[in-house]
């Protein structure tokens, strides 16, 4: 019988981030942003990625949990909540040196990205459809 694991992006993600920062440098995350629910600024998208920088100087309300990385940071002098889900994390690194790992695909995220993506499409189809019912409707004009 063989046991489905849990994914390993986000140990790996929170052990990166912490060995970088414990080690005084300054952690950065590249983002494939094409992945479903991912919400960056897209004025700072360069060929469907954007790299952030997830220092604690450059974050505030910093969370990393399993399902996504979340936080408030400023872009040109404007705050903004970032969030990215781990399945759109495709390396962390050291900006001084380059240090860190590359994550290869996980079928997880790839199938978790699918069926959000299917499920959004579903959800505007179905609030178009509501809406469309509600402007067909028949006026009495006397």
């Amino acid at each position: 019988m063989i046991q489905k694991l849990s994914a390993k992006r986000p140990y790996l993600l929170r052990a990166y981030y912490d060995w970088i920062s414990d080690n005084d440098l300054t952690p950065f995350l590249v983002v494939n942003t094409t992945y479903y629910g991912v919400d960056v600024p897209e004025e700072y998208i360069q060929d469907n990625q954007i790299i952030l920088n997830i220092s604690m100087r450059a974050t505030n309300d910093l969370i990393l949990n399993d399902e996504a990385i979340e936080f408030n940071a400023r872009f040109q002098g404007v705050t903004r909540h970032i969030r990215v889900p781990i399945g759109a994390v495709t390396a962390i690194y050291a900006r001084e040196n380059g240090d860190g790992a590359m994550f290869e695909p996980e079928e997880i995220y790839i199938d978790l990205d699918a069926k959000s993506e299917k499920q959004a499409k579903s959800f505007a189809e179905t609030e178009q459809s509501k809406k469309a019912k509600e402007n067909n409707f028949l006026r009495i004009i006397k």
